[in-house]
């Protein structure tokens, strides 16, 4: 009695596209249906409450145009550029050391992931008082260095905010350098040794190369996330002082839920969504995540 052979698909249950299909609507529930609402009331008045009435581009043109928009677009852009190159190198410098086999170490790692285990708006509260000229650290220390107006100086008050945000995200990607140092042979190591290289070659022609993947990864997910900041950058300073800290993500809160002007939210927001795609979609392009290969091949 001859059996009739079963396709590989139906033997793994079905289609690829059948076996997607729940998270496929999912996504397009909870973001496709959400985000074409907001590009919908991009093209409106609304102050939140009535009926939206049409307003063409007038909206957009005032995203374009409007001094505080471009000023919080341009602190945007200034906080990503910052944010990696103060996290990128301490995150790889903590992970490849935390990724040592040593008990210290171990016991380092513990603390460096602390800030993990607090929730953002905790961490703006505590950093709010400990940056308070009258009753912070630096009163309480009486450092000059520390007793200064951090949060109240237009010139201070973004560092400050840069400052919080990597106490808060370096933990997260020393974890991901951690784990990926991890998974480097030893074999290459000890090879290196025997060749003569001391850790400065081992860490500059080994390590680093090993860890390119992690790299992108680590930098799509910080860029990408510097057009997120919110919560922490609402408690710690609000913005202020004056325009000093409104970035774009705060801007549109401002502008929407403050002058109820939701339309011209919606826009800042469209924008937002779109820079984040276009960011991923370069930095996988350019630095050729999406051809990845095994970074341990011919071994």
């Amino acid at each position: 009695m001859s059996t009739a052979k079963t396709p590989a698909a139906t033997r793994q249950g079905g289609p690829p596209f059948v076996m997607a299909l729940p998270a496929l609507l999912l996504f397009a529930l909870f973001a496709l249906v959400p985000m074409a609402i907001v590009v919908y009331l991009s093209f409106t008045q609304w102050d939140g409450l009535g009926s939206p009435a049409w307003a063409g581009t007038d909206n957009w043109r005032e995203a374009l145009t409007s001094p505080v928009t471009r000023h919080a677009l341009w602190l945007t852009v200034k906080l990503m550029v910052l944010s990696w190159v103060v996290q990128t190198p301490l995150s790889l410098l903590l992970g490849v050391f935390v990724a040592g086999r040593q008990r210290y170490r171990a016991l380092l790692a513990v603390f460096y992931f602390v800030p993990l285990l607090i929730s953002t708006a905790a961490i703006a509260v505590i950093f709010k008082n400990l940056l308070d000229p009258n009753f912070g650290l630096g009163a309480a220390l009486n450092l000059p260095l520390l007793n200064q107006n951090w949060l109240g100086d237009p010139q201070l008050a973004f560092y400050a905010v840069v400052f919080v945000i990597a106490w808060q995200f370096v933990p997260f990607h020393t974890l991901l350098y951690q784990a990926g140092a991890r998974q480097i042979p030893a074999s290459l190591y000890e090879a290196a040794s025997i060749d003569g290289a001391g850790r400065l070659a081992q860490f500059w022609h080994i390590t680093l190369p090993q860890l390119r993947y992690t790299v992108v990864t680590s930098s799509t997910l910080m860029v990408v996330g510097s057009l997120t900041y919110f919560d922490l950058v609402f408690v710690l300073t609000g913005g202020g002082p004056g325009y000093a800290t409104r970035i774009l993500p705060l801007d549109m809160y401002i502008t929407g839920f403050q002058s109820n002007e939701m339309g011209l939210a919606s826009a800042i927001s469209v924008v937002l969504v779109v820079a984040g795609l276009l960011l991923s979609l370069a930095l996988l392009r350019f630095s050729g995540f999406n051809r990845m290969r095994s970074q341990q091949a011919g071994m």
